[in-house]
């Protein structure tokens, strides 16, 4: 069974959650040639139907121009066969496969509601990027800007998938992301903090 290794959460207009585990289906007899099937030279970058309600506000050039910032991506990018710009998902911000990491679409308003748990969760990070985030009853409602998801998705959602990447590439089997969703995130906040001003030059922040 084709096992999914991680989901991130998506701040949304329910009370978000970290979901993991679920089974993806796919062919198995399938002949074609593909990134699931085929080891890639190069991680193909793979840009599918957002899904209705969503948008990519990514396009395939800000993953060229993020990876090229990145330390160590020629060793770091080693068994990984596509970055994905994936359909939007319930709960779910980006995922990882082996060889895949993908980025959900996000919703096409931009402004996301989230439980006072994620917030406080992701404080710092909404902080860093300058969104505006007010206390309702609920929760918080966020008011993401292009550009402020842009930072988001690059610097935590894509960061934080790589993370489990890296880590099922440096277990001994590389088939199992033994070290699981704190490894990642870590791995996501460390790298972070290292390409943090090379971004803002190549990005922009506003």
């Amino acid at each position: 069974m084709h096992q999914r290794t991680s989901k991130r959460s998506l701040p949304r207009k329910t009370t978000p959650k970290v979901v993991g585990g679920k089974a993806q289906r796919k062919n198995r007899a399938a002949r074609t040639p593909n990134y699931y099937n085929t080891p890639q030279d190069v991680p193909a970058i793979d840009r599918r139907r957002p899904g209705a309600g969503h948008r990519h506000v990514l396009r395939k050039k800000d993953l060229v121009d993020f990876v090229s910032i990145l330390p160590d991506w020629d060793e770091l990018s080693k068994g990984l066969n596509a970055v994905v710009l994936a359909p939007a998902e319930s709960d779910t911000a980006g995922w990882h496969d082996p060889g895949i990491v993908a980025i959900c679409a996000w919703q096409r308003d931009l402004w996301v509601q989230t439980s006072p748990e994620f917030y406080f969760e992701h404080r710092d990070i909404y902080d860093r990027i300058g969104v505006e985030c007010e206390k309702r009853e609920w929760g918080y409602l966020c008011k993401f800007t292009e550009a402020q998801v842009r930072a988001y998705q690059l610097l935590h959602i894509f960061l934080h998938e790589l993370g489990h990447h890296h880590d099922r590439m440096t277990t001994r089997s590389q088939r199992d992301t033994a070290r699981g969703e704190p490894y990642a995130e870590a791995y996501a906040r460390q790298y972070e903090k290292l390409i943090w001003q090379r971004y803002g030059e190549v990005f922009g922040w506003d």
